[in-house]
Parts: structure tokens; sequence; C-alpha cells
């Protein structure tokens, strides 16, 4: 997006909705869809076994094929993604990250293949070819939990896909450094740009010193470098924050890296505001929220994003329709086009009150950066938990403050009655539901995909890759043989994970300080040692996360309060299988099992627990669950065994810790005290 002069209107930045379900044509179809009411860029969503590398026939892809985003196993599938759209006239962003190189790798064998059928030169449309692949490995091991490779690999990685695109797509945007899932994950203004910027530190450092591109390219990498944060409602503080962040790239990347260019040195950034920062309860009022968040960013031409993406108002209650996606389109629209909110040159130039506040976060933010590069840097605090620890105190300080009322969300913790929503009135139909044939459908279409191939060349492919991995050689032109040899999203991976291993983040849990209201945390304290010394023991509380999905925040937060109430808490983190979880809550005994389910595949993976708890003869372990649950799945739920079913209304968090007490009584015939 070029930028204009300071006299000249500014321009409407890149529109584009997070999409993407069930299969590469229904993706296709809604992505044509979304393009003709007037969206400016493509936001590609990707389902769990794709961001974490596997095929849908994976054990662990079981229930999560096509509900979080597309599933994309092969070229076949990227092909079908984009059929009928001309890469080379496309903005498009990918989140994907663990995988990066790979779905960019299909997206550009994608790109030569449609020069090839137009007979154009195959240099010129990669030279075309603009959009972001979001390639952040740090906060995955921090927030979003996606991650499959130790540090040291992961970042090998990032630093060659930066290292090709500078070279062969030089209008790409080769990395999104996301402060977006830190934000989520508890992140105050000050730790968002401290982290995010910290990230851009280890990124650049590690290009620079790969030895893969030259100093005086050095600038081209900075011009390429780009940022997705997060924008909460709070938005006079979350423009600021972005005023902040501008001022300390400009000095980091002019003093660090010595780039004299102003604007190599412009902060460019996207944003979806805080898709977590919506309610169930009255989800009507999530539609002001996201128009406020959306100022946030938009305010101040200074600091302007240049790409905006929008949540629908019901994401709290499952996946939104196309009609909901139009809607959050509409917003952005008659912000740009209606209002004069362009005309004008940054209206808040000058101000005391904003310059104030700006100071404050960049002062802060300077000091966190000087922390964590004490600690060795960026990676150096992953591995050491303390990034992750700091995370999940802030958000255990942001919910001590919304259970007490101190912070007050509309609907929620106040100005909580209200009339039936005409919203909601279709019940089940408010949302899109994903048809469970899909991930049948999507084994079956890789089977096929796998006979018909060319076998010995893609034997040849995965062996070349492996071998380049052992070395220091730049590995995507080994990934782009893999894409045109017809290997799969799991095969790479797996390639992979045989030369680098995999990883398990710290939780951050044992570091988190208590919080909560003193005296009902002490009288739920005194209902759980009573009903521990009646059972004889003390009582101890699995904390699961089945499946692929990685958003950890809540199960870590209710990890915590349990610990603080007297529970012992076994909590292993992400990415569990239900029989892992079995394994686990048969060999701890443990007297209630909690799963945390967001993915939308809670009606596949938790039944699969409760019936492998019967199996293993501990029937008697009640499954408790919490996720974004419709109604009518928690009813299923319910019938099938399940003891209690927690979403997001459901945001005492001790007083949920009271319930599991009930249900540990009510389990083992005690009385309700």
């Amino acid at each position: 997006m070029p930028y204009p002069t300071d006299r000249e209107r500014d321009r409407p930045w890149v529109m584009r909705t997070y999409a993407g379900h069930s299969s590469a044509a229904a993706s296709n179809e809604l992505y044509r869809r979304n393009l003709a009411k007037g969206q400016t860029g493509l936001s590609v969503a990707f389902d769990l076994p794709t961001q974490t590398g596997y095929d849908p026939d994976h054990p662990l892809a079981k229930g999560e094929v096509g509900k979080v985003g597309v599933p994309v196993s092969h070229i076949g599938d990227m092909r079908r993604l984009f059929t009928g759209i001309p890469l080379a006239e496309a903005n498009t962003s990918m989140t994907i990250n663990a995988p990066a190189m790979w779905l960019l790798a299909l997206y550009v064998t994608v790109a030569q293949e449609q020069a090839d059928a137009e007979g154009r030169d195959r240099d010129e449309v990669l030279a075309k070819l603009t959009g972001t692949t979001q390639n952040d490995i740090i906060k995955e091991y921090l927030s979003r939990g996606t991650y499959i490779f130790p540090p040291a690999p992961s970042l090998r990685l990032i630093t060659d896909v930066i290292a090709w695109t500078v070279h062969h797509i030089p209008k790409w945007n080769p990395i999104n450094i996301c402060s977006y899932h830190l934000q989520e994950a508890g992140a105050t203004p000050t730790q968002e740009v401290a982290y995010a910027l910290s990230t851009a530190i280890a990124v650049l450092d590690a290009v620079r010193d790969s030895g893969q591109v030259d100093q005086a390219d050095m600038a081209k990498v900075v011009g390429r470098i780009s940022f997705f944060v997060n924008a909460g409602v709070r938005f006079v503080e979350e423009m600021c924050k972005m005023r902040a962040f501008t001022r300390l790239w400009d000095e980091i990347t002019r003093e660090r890296y010595g780039v004299e260019d102003p604007k190599a040195r412009r902060l460019r950034y996207g944003v979806q505001v805080n898709s977590l920062g919506l309610t169930e309860a009255q989800p009507e009022n999530n539609v002001q929220r996201i128009v406020l968040e959306m100022l946030g960013v938009a305010l101040s031409r200074d600091a302007r994003a240049r790409a905006i993406q929008l949540p629908a108002w019901n994401e709290a209650l499952g996946l939104p329709r196309p009609w909901d996606q139009q809607w959050a389109l509409r917003m952005q629209q008659v912000l740009a086009y209606e209002t004069d909110l362009l005309e004008y040159e940054d209206i808040f130039a000058g101000s005391h009150v904003i310059e104030s506040k700006v100071e404050e976060i960049v002062s802060g933010a300077r000091a966190e950066i000087e922390q964590v590069a004490d600690l060795g840097g960026a990676v150096a605090a992953v591995e050491s938990g303390y990034m992750k620890s700091q995370l999940v105190a802030s958000l255990a300080e942001y919910r001590r403050e919304v259970e007490s009322g101190g912070r007050v969300i509309v609907g929620v913790n106040k100005f909580d009655t209200t009339e039936p929503s005409p919203l909601q009135a279709e019940g089940a139909k408010a949302i899109e539901t994903v048809d469970p044939a899909v991930e049948k459908q999507a084994v079956t279409a890789l089977e096929e995909w796998r006979q018909q191939r060319d076998q010995a060349a893609v034997d040849e492919a995965l062996t070349r890759l492996r071998e380049v991995a052992k070395t220091s050689e730049n590995l995507f032109d080994a990934t782009l043989a893999c894409a045109a040899a017809g290997v799969t999203t799991g095969e790479w991976a797996g390639a992979l994970r045989e030369v680098f291993g995999e990883y398990r983040a710290p939780t951050g849990v044992s570091a988190a300080a208590m919080s909560g209201d003193a005296a009902e945390l002490s009288r739920v304290r005194d209902r759980v040692r009573a009903t521990g010394e009646e059972l004889g023991e003390k009582l101890r509380i699995l904390v699961g996360k089945p499946g692929l999905d990685g958003h950890s925040n809540g199960a870590e937060q209710v990890a915590v309060r349990a610990r603080d109430v007297g529970f012992e808490v076994i909590y292993q983190g992400i990415r569990l299988t239900p029989e892992q979880i079995v394994a686990a809550a048969v060999q701890e005994g443990v007297h209630v099992v909690g799963l945390s389910v967001l993915s939308g595949s809670h009606l596949e993976v938790v039944p699969q627990v409760v019936d492998g708890l019967r199996a293993a003869g501990a029937g008697d372990i009640p499954v408790i669950v919490g996720g974004i649950i419709p109604p009518e799945d928690a009813r299923l739920l319910v019938e099938r065994g399940i003891a209690r079913v927690f979403t997001p209304k459901d945001y005492e968090l001790t007083e949920i810790m009271d319930e599991i007490v009930s249900v540990v009584r009510e389990r083992h015939g005690l009385p309700q005290d």
C-alpha cells in the first residue's frame, strides 16, 4: 500500500475478513464472494492440522479438520483454494507460522503455474506477488500454541523465508510480527510493544548474521518487515500504543540496523481488533466494541494501520456466517468512504495529553526490551519461561479486575439485564456450522492424492529436504521441490520433525501470582480442604487441552485459580490426545478432569475422554469442559456424561472452582455444604 504525501487525502487501508473453513472449494467460493463485496485483500484462515503440520488422517487431527480454517494438504488444495483468483493481482495474508515456509512455497508454486498457463514470465509474476505470511513463531510459544519445532530451528526457518523472499518476491512481507495474540494472552500495551519489538530484534539479528543478505540489503529486509497488532476497546490508549510502536521501530531500525531511508523505517502494520474481548453475553454489544476498537488504529494518520480485518459480532458464539462477515466489512467501508477521517493530517499532533501517554508507553517498553535483552534476547526469554510467566500474571490481574467489577464489561459484570435478542432468534442458525462429513471427505481426498502422484518424486524431494535441513543451506528451494512433487503438509513437517525434533513450551502457570477476591478465595479454599479431608487425600484436578487447539490462556487461568484455592493441579500444556489425558488422569489419581476446547471440536474430542476413562475403569472421575460451546452442543455433552459445561459467560473463576468442588462432592456422595 503506497503512502500518500501529507497534503493528499489518505488512501483507505487494505480491507480483509479472516476467512476459511471446511474445504478449499468452499473457501474459494467464500473468498470470491467477499471480493465481490468490495473486500480489497484476502486473509486465509487455515485449520489446526494444517497449522501444526499434520494431514487430515493423523490421530491428532480427529475432530479438527476444517473447523477453524481451510485444510490445505498439498499443491492440489492450494490450486483449488485460489481458482479464479489471479495471484499476481491479489493481496493475500496467510495466518500460518510453524509451516509458513511450506504454505508460502505452495502459494508460489500456484503463482508459477498461473504464469505458465497465461504464457507470462514466471519471475515477472513472482515480482508482483503481494501479501504476508505471519511466520512469527515466538508468539506461538507464548500464546497461540501452533508451534512444532524448538526455537533455534524455527528461527532458522523464519530466516530462510525472509532471505528467499527478499531476493525472489520483493513485494511480499515474509513475516508479520504478531503482538495480537500477546494481548489476548494478557499483555499490557507496554508488554505488547516490548515483546513484539524484542521478537523483531531477534529475527533481524538472525537474518543479518546468517550471511544470506548483504549489509547493503538490510534496508530492504527492514522495509518488508510488517507487524500484526491487537486493538482493544480502550481505543485512546490503543492509539497511543501505536504511536509509541511507530516511534520505537523508527529508533531501533535507524540505530541498530543503520537504515537511513525514512520510508524503509515506517512501521507497517495490519490489525484485527480484539476477538477474545467479544462477549457471549449480550453479543449485540460486540458491534460497538468492534467499531470503537477500529478507531484505535484508524484515527491517528501518523500511526494508521495499512490493513484492517474485523471479527464478526457473534464470534464468541461460534463460526460467523457470510452475512456476519459482510457486516464487519461494511463497518470498515463506512469509516473509510462515508466519513471525513482520511481528509486530514494527524489530528492528534501537538496534543500534550496524547504525547504524555505515548511517552509513558515508550519508556516502559524500552525498559522491558532491555530486560529481555539482558536475559539473552527473545528466544532465551521464551525458553526460560520469563515472558510467558509475565503474560500469565498480567492476564490473572486483568481477570481479577473483571471479577471485582473494577473493570466494567457491559452485559457481563454490569448492566446484565437484557431483552431477548432478535439477532439470535434463529437459534442454531445464528452461526455457521461445519458439516461433520468434511473430515471424512478430506481423508478420502488425501488417499486419492497419494495414489495418483509420482511416489518416487515425492521420496526424492523428501530425502533432499532432510539432507538440506542438516546443513545451513536455505531450505526454501528444497521446499519448493516438495510442493511441486506433491508432498503433503504432514510429510513436509514430518521430515523436519525427524531432523529438528519437537518442542513443548513453558506454561508459565507455576510463576503466576495469586489473584481473585480474598474472602471468596478463602471460602472456596476451605471447601477444597474440607472435601479433601473427608476423602482422605488432597483434591487433584487435571486441566487438559485435547486436540490441536493451542489457545491456552483460559486453561492456564483455570489452573492458576485451582492452585490458589488449594487443588493439586496437573497441567501438561497443549496438544494432548484423549488417550494421553486419560492415562495422566488415571496415573495421577485425580478427582476431576477439566478440558478446555476453543476450536469447535468439543463434540468429537470431549466424549473420547469420557469413553476412555470408562474403558480404563475410571468412569467415576467427573469430566467438565469449558470453551466456545453453543447451548445445543452443551446439552449434547451433558447427555454424553459431561458433568458441567462452562462458556465465556462464566467469567467468575472462583465461582467455577466452587462448582467444581460441588461436582466432586456430588460424585463421591458427599452432602453439599
